[in-house]
Order: C-alpha cells, then sequence, then structure tokens
C-alpha cells in the first residue's frame, strides 16, 4: 500500500478506539460493563446487531464466493426477518421482564441449573471457536500485503481487539459499532460505484450483470428442492429461519446487543431494523464480487488469486509446469475476452441466436480456464501439501490492492478492520458475560461483590481473547471462511434453539428430560454433519426437532412410569 493508504487506515483505526474509548469512560459496576447500562435507542441496537453479525468475514469471502459460485449465498438470509418477528414477540419480551444478563439464566429459572450450564457451555465452545475465524480473518490480510508471516499478523491483530475489548466492555464496544456500520456502509457505495467506473466504457451496470447472468452468476434464486445444495430458496427459509432464530434468540453476542435496548420497543424496533437490511446489505456485498467477475472477463485475472503460493511455486522444482499452465491461461483468457466481445455485441442487437452461440463458447472457455487453475491447484499441492488452495478469501482483497486507486485502498482495508473488530470484541465481551455470569457467578462465587464481578469480568475478556487468538492461529487450514463459521454454528445452534424452543412452548417437559435430549440431540447433529449426506443449514433443522421429540418422549416415559407408581401405591 502507499503512503497515503496507510495514513488513511490508520487515522480510521485510531478515530474508532478514541472514539470507544471515550464513550466508555465511567464503567463502575457489571450492568454497565456487560450491557451498557441498558440504555440504548433502537437505531444504536439495530446497527450494533449489523455489526455483530457482519464480520471481516463477510467482506472478504462473501465477495469471492460470489466470484466463483455466483449470487446463490444470499439465499442464507432468507429466513432472517421471520427470525426476528419470533424474536420480537417471544424472546425479547421474556429477556427484558426477568432482567438477565444472558439467555441462559432463563433455563435455570424454566428448568433447573444443570440446562443451564450445559446450553452455556456449548456456546462458549462454538463462539469462542469462530469468533478466532474472525479474528484470522483480516490478518490474512496484512500477512498478504505486507508479506509478513501470518503467524506475527495473528498475534498482533488479536491483541489489539483483546485489549480494545478489555477496558472497554459493551459500552465501547457498543458505541464504536455505530460509527463502524456508517463508515461500512458509505464504503461499500463508493466501492460499489468504483467497480462500475472501471468496467470498459462501453458496459455500464446493465451490460456488465448481462455478462455475468449469462455466465451464470446472477443465480440468486433456486427453487429446486435439492438436499445436495446448500443454498436453494428451501434451505434458506427452512434451514436459515432456526439458524438465524437460534443465532439471534440464543447466542450470547447477539441477545447481548439487544439487552442493551432502553426497553421492549426499543430492542423490537432495532431487531426490525436488522431484518430489513441485512439482505439488502448481502445482496450489495455479492453484487459487488459479480462486478468483480464481469471486470475481469475484460481485464486477465491471476490464474489463482492466493499470490503467495503461486510465488512459492514460481520458486519451486515445478516452475517449468507451472509456466505451460500460465500460458494455456494467457491463451484462454483471450479468446474468451473474444467471446465476451461477441456476446456484448449480441445483446446489443437483441440477436437471440448469436446470444446463445457466444454464451455457449464463453461458458466453454470458463470450463478450460477452470480446468487450468485445477490443474495449478494441484500443482500447488504436490509443491506444499499443507497449503491453502482455497482462494476465495483473497479474489476481493487481490482486486482491491490491484486496482483501486490510493487512498481509497487504505479505506477498503479499514472496513474490513472494523468488521472484524466490531464482530470480534462484542462476541469476546458474551463470552466473557456468559463466563462471570453461568459460570462464575453461579458455580464458584455466588456472593461476589461489584467490584470482584467487574473485575472477574474483564480478566475472562483477557482470558477468551487469548483463547481465540489461539484458535486464529489453526484457522486458515478451513477453506471459505464464511461457510466455515456458518458450518461450525450449525453444530451447535440447533440444540441450542431445540432447549428454548421447548422452554417457551412446551410447558409440561422438565429439565431432566430435555437435558439428557440436549446431550443426544448434539450426538446425532454431530453424526449426520460427519457422514456428510445433506447441506449443513439442515443440521439447524435437525438439532431443534431431534431435542424437541426426544425431550417429548423421554417426559411422557417419565409420567408414564409416575402414573403407573401411583397406580400401585393405591
Amino acid at each position: 500500500m502507499s503512503t497515503a493508504d496507510w495514513i488513511v487506515l490508520f487515522l480510521t483505526l485510531l478515530i474508532i478506539v478514541i472514539y470507544g474509548v471515550y464513550k466508555s469512560r465511567g464503567i463502575k459496576n457489571i450492568d454497565g460493563y456487560l450491557l451498557g447500562n441498558r440504555s440504548l435507542p433502537w437505531y444504536h441496537v439495530g446497527l450494533s446487531v449489523m455489526a455483530t453479525q457482519a464480520s471481516a468475514i463477510t467482506f472478504l469471502s462473501a465477495p469471492g464466493l460470489a466470484y466463483s459460485s455466483g449470487m446463490s449465498f444470499v439465499q442464507f438470509y432468507f429466513g432472517l426477518p421471520l427470525a426476528m418477528i419470533v424474536l420480537c414477540i417471544t424472546f425479547i419480551p421474556i429477556f427484558h421482564k426477568l432482567k438477565v444478563f444472558t439467555a441462559y439464566e432463563f433455563l435455570e429459572k424454566r428448568f433447573d441449573v444443570r440446562t443451564r450450564g450445559l446450553t452455556a457451555i456449548l456456546f462458549l465452545i462454538q463462539r469462542g471457536i469462530s469468533t478466532g475465524i474472525t479474528i484470522f480473518a483480516p490478518a490474512l490480510i496484512i500477512s498478504t500485503i505486507l508479506h509478513i508471516d501470518l503467524t506475527w499478523t495473528t498475534l498482533a491483530i488479536g491483541s489489539f481487539v483483546v485489549i480494545y475489548t478489555t477496558y472497554g466492555g459493551t459500552k465501547a464496544v457498543s458505541h464504536t459499532q455505530l460509527l463502524q456500520m456508517s463508515i461500512i456502509f458509505a464504503s461499500l457505495l463508493i466501492a460499489g460505484i468504483l467497480v462500475i467506473h472501471l468496467l470498459p466504457q462501453d458496459i455500464g451496470l446493465s451490460k456488465a450483470l448481462h455478462i455475468a447472468g449469462k455466465s451464470g452468476k446472477t443465480n440468486a434464486l433456486d427453487f429446486t428442492f435439492d438436499l445436495n445444495n446448500n443454498y436453494t430458496i428451501w434451505t434458506g427459509l427452512i434451514g436459515g429461519f432456526f439458524l438465524q432464530l437460534s443465532y439471534f434468540g440464543t447466542d450470547q453476542s447477539q441477545v447481548g446487543r439487544y439487552l442493551t435496548g432502553a426497553s421492549i420497543k426499543e430492542s423490537r424496533m432495532g431487531l426490525i431494523m436488522n431484518g430489513l437490511l441485512k439482505i439488502p446489505m448481502q445482496f450489495a456485498i455479492l453484487l459487488i464480487g459479480i462486478l468483480v467477475f464481469a471486470y475481469y472477463q475484460f481485464h486477465q485475472p491471476p490464474i489463482f488469486f492466493n499470490q503467495v503460493e503461486v510465488k512459492n511455486l514460481k520458486e519451486s522444482k515445478y516452475a517449468p509446469e507451472y509456466q505451460i499452465f500460465e500460458q494455456q491461461h494467457n491463451e484462454l483468457f483471450k479468446a474468451r475476452e473474444s467471446a465476451v466481445q461477441q456476446l456484448n455485441i449480441a445483446l446489443e442487437q437483441d440477436d437471440k441466436k448469436s446470444i446463445a452461440h457466444a454464451r455457449t463458447a464463453l461458458s466453454q472457455l470458463n470450463a478450460q480456464m477452470q480446468q487450468v487453475k485445477d490443474r495449478t491447484v494441484d500443482l500447488i499441492k504436490k509443491n506444499n501439501p499443507s497449503a491453502e488452495t482455497n482462494d476465495n478469501n483473497y479474489v476481493f482483497l487481490s482486486f482491491v490492492t490491484t486496482v483501486f486507486p490510493k487512498g481509497l485502498i487504505g479505506l477498503l482495508i479499514a472496513v474490513i478492520f472494523l468488521a472484524s473488530m466490531g464482530s470480534t470484541a462484542s462476541a469476546i465481551n458474551s463470552l466473557a458475560s456468559t463466563t462471570t455470569i453461568d459460570i462464575y457467578k453461579r458455580f464458584i462465587n455466588r456472593k461476589s461483590s461489584e467490584r470482584q464481578d467487574l473485575l472477574w469480568s474483564r480478566l475472562f475478556t483477557l482470558i477468551w481473547g487469548i483463547f481465540t487468538i489461539l484458535v486464529a492461529l489453526y484457522a486458515n487450514r478451513l477453506g471459505n471462511l464464511l461457510e466455515a463459521v456458518n458450518i461450525l454454528g450449525s453444530l451447535f445452534y440447533g440444540t441450542i434453539l431445540g432447549i428454548f424452543i421447548v422452554a417457551f412452548y412446551m410447558r409440561k417437559i422438565r429439565g431432566k428430560a430435555v437435558f439428557i435430549a440436549a446431550i443426544l440431540s448434539e450426538v446425532i447433529v454431530i453424526g449426520i454433519w460427519l457422514m456428510d449426506k445433506i447441506p449443513f443449514l439442515w443440521l439447524n433443522l435437525i438439532g431443534c426437532l431431534a431435542v424437541m421429540l426426544i425431550a417429548y418422549l423421554l417426559q411422557l416415559g417419565v409420567n408414564k412410569s409416575a402414573l403407573i407408581d401411583d397406580k400401585i401405591q393405591y
């Protein structure tokens, strides 16, 4: 990056940190540290919820996912508005009425302490690991740009976020997220406009989308009921609904955000705001990836976007073979460029026959270029068996750093940092709050003072921060980071949601039944996932239904046993 980019990057981050420190001054008790004294307005709650979900992974992986696979990932969020409605009707009033710090406190009141502890532990495992992945994402950026060892960048960035979070607590997190999302929205708009501007003069937004569409990249909706497809209308509406309901309703990183609302109304309006804006926001991010794809139809893309691995290959004994693949890649691109121009002319003339012919030629050339890339990936594996061979996470990063003008590169990198800071800070804060409230204050020191609670909250924040950094050091083997986080969530969220659904709607079921059901359901979910037979989003539905069904059957057995005992005694 240029000097101007570094200045923009550091000034942006410095403003955020100073603002967060300023807003978090005067914290004196655990209520202020963990929930910001429950005083935030609805728009603040809404943006804080969005910032927590929109991590750096969103801005790194989503454009690359659209570049390689199209727009279908947007269907993942179709269940979100429905989940927000259920949360507003059921979860928010109960949490506010009980004045809880965490969602899991409610479970002890409804069931027993075992169920509360089990659910809290499931959350801590899932959120602790996934937070490590969100720390890794921006570390990947710095490592790639500056050619610094990934371990050192991970340690540096993780430490920065941990220190910031440990000092400020929820109050600092929420206030900085408000400013972060404002900068992020503005930067996304600028990035989208600039990508369109960088296209050839005779290729505007409409033609770019037409060209991407003819290459199969604008497939935003898929109505087929295919259990082998991760992203369809049905997986989004059904599996996505259960995942989002569990994430926003039972994950403390989100529950803690809307518990900061000044009232039930403020919390509800904040979640509705999130439900209305999240899908358009995700659509816009994916659309940028599609526009990047269109850009590379007229400008030669790298054969592999992870230039670190390409450099290693060029310096290896496999360099001659790579040069052959690179030459084939260059020749195929020239042929594809010609096919794209023919498609553009056919679109202008509305010549259906020529459009079909150009589309077929373009599809064949794209397939051939993919074959060359696949052979290059095989060569990378030969050279380094532990190399990262999924370059989706590098697509947008590579485009920004090689094409965008000076100054704007720094701003876009800052956006990814801001997203990471917001989501990571709130996640670590939620891990600390759950550990403090559901473990420390419940099982270790039930008579602790406010001063002790505040001290231990900060200490647990530091401990979880160190844990997530350790996880981040191993996150580079997980492929597409966005999918990795959602797969991890799907392994646990269904079970956790099932526990809460039983708590809210199945009043006759008691703690022992739901506790055993939760353990058995988690075993079932992990077993199905290991068999790799169905898309991961369905695991949320399976986990939830398994808890409900098993708990019902267990409680039915207990009731029948009690009835028999009563008859015998009689």
